[in-house]
């Protein structure tokens, strides 16, 4: 059939509109390349980043002018070299665009801002408890519009938002098992965060994220075989097998802190009995310090025992460390209970490293010692002889670093 000159323009334009966008698809997925590699290693050279993303010389170097031209990299300075010029160095604009991340626990909640360098430009904890009702939602959407409106002001551009949650947290649909009311029907509080502030958002369970946190920037950096404790409100445990953070067939892998050590023991907020979280989180600890004060427990925060609702969890580490034998038979209570509950998860997964986080790391050795001890009298010896347990160096800050770091692998992964 023979067509006419204008229909053969029109196909050999739509043919070169489609070639064109192969070629953009192309070069966004590449320019994406170069930012995840930059901010993973910080920083790199025109050569370094050809070798590491497989791209020659000239087409790399075209699409760091762009870069830099659209604002996202910047020259940092120069690499040593023995001959010939000086390569330049090129890493992340820390002025260019920044996240929110929302920390959210059943004590508080801690929104933070930071830049593509991982650096927290604004970081304010509101008393704003996780609540499974969703009154919670709207109040947190009032705090997030007071915190974009000041950030917006001062001229820094919001791109994302990403959310540290406890609870099963299904990864492929967002979808919060454990809080059902923050969801929406069929749609998820990561899609109702996204909907009400028209950008992208990544829910993520807070142990992972705490776990993405310390093996991306913190104790588990460039290990294989890592457990992350998150000794916080709840229990929770971050598991990290063969340099991957493992999620499991729904993303619910590493509930520690319910399974069961105490038939007899009190109920738990997930409705079943004796879960480690009811002998081992900072919930627990502040109830067995006032529970003991209440039935004349000789302690320094005895002081308190007419308004125990006063006491808080910095308190009590504070009159151990100073050494209140009450506050430290607690702790090391806690640590021996949590030390058998991780002796299995050691047997299951053999790990190089344990990373204690959360807000009972403050306590520092206080905790790390029983659970040394536990360890030693319920593994294998074998088990134990390239393990080690150390308290996190970012502490609360590798939920955050976590959510941030997976905001930024979620943008910009190319597979």
């Amino acid at each position: 059939m023979l067509i006419t000159k204008n229909e053969a323009i029109a196909e050999m334009e739509v043919e070169a509109n489609s070639r064109e966008s192969v070629v953009d698809i192309k070069k966004n997925k590449q320019k994406k390349g170069i930012l995840y590699d930059l901010y993973f290693n910080n920083k790199n050279t025109i050569a370094e980043l050809s070798n590491s993303l497989h791209i020659s010389i000239p087409s790399i170097t075209a699409l760091v002018d762009e870069l830099v031209e659209e604002k996202w990299i910047s020259e940092t300075g120069f690499a040593i070299s023995k001959q010939g010029r000086r390569p330049a160095i090129y890493g992340i604009n820390p002025d260019k665009n920044f996240i929110l991340t929302l920390d959210i626990n059943t004590h508080d909640t801690r929104i933070a801002v930071l830049n593509l360098k991982n650096e927290i430009a604004f970081s304010q904890v509101f008393d704003l408890q996780l609540k499974n009702n969703p009154s919670f939602l709207q109040t947190l959407f009032q705090l997030v519009d007071n915190v974009l409106e000041q950030k917006i002001a001062k001229g820094r551009e919001v791109i994302a938002l990403g959310v540290s949650i406890p609870g099963l947290v299904n990864k492929k649909t967002g979808i919060n098992y454990t809080y059902k009311s923050l969801n929406s029907e069929n749609t998820s509080l990561g899609k109702l965060i996204e909907n009400h502030f028209n950008l992208p958002t990544f829910v993520i369970n807070d142990s992972k994220a705490t776990a993405f946190g310390e093996y991306h920037f913190g104790l588990a950096k460039g290990k294989s075989h890592v457990l992350s404790v998150n000794v916080d409100w709840g229990i929770g445990l971050g598991i990290v097998l063969n340099g991957e953070i493992f999620d499991g067939a729904s993303g619910f892998a590493g509930e520690l802190g319910h399974i069961q050590v105490n038939p007899d023991g009190v109920l738990c907020s997930c409705g079943k009995v004796g879960c480690l979280d009811t002998i081992t989180s900072a919930s627990s600890l502040l109830k067995s310090i006032k529970e003991g004060l209440r039935n004349g427990q000789v302690s320094k925060l005895g002081e308190y025992k007419d308004s125990l609702e006063n006491i808080n969890l910095e308190m009590v580490i504070d009159a151990a460390q100073q050494g209140d034998g009450f506050a430290i038979d607690i702790i090391h209570n806690i640590g021996l209970e949590l030390g058998k509950g991780l002796s299995i998860a050691v047997h299951l997964f053999n790990p190089q490293i344990i990373i204690i986080d959360g807000v009972l790391s403050k306590a520092q050795k206080l905790i790390v010692n029983p659970i040394e001890h536990a360890i030693n009298k319920y593994c294998l010896t074998d088990f134990k002889e390239d393990l080690s347990i150390e308290i996190s160096q970012l502490s609360e800050d590798a939920k955050i670093f976590g959510v941030h770091a997976y905001v930024v692998e979620s943008l910009l992964k190319t597979a």
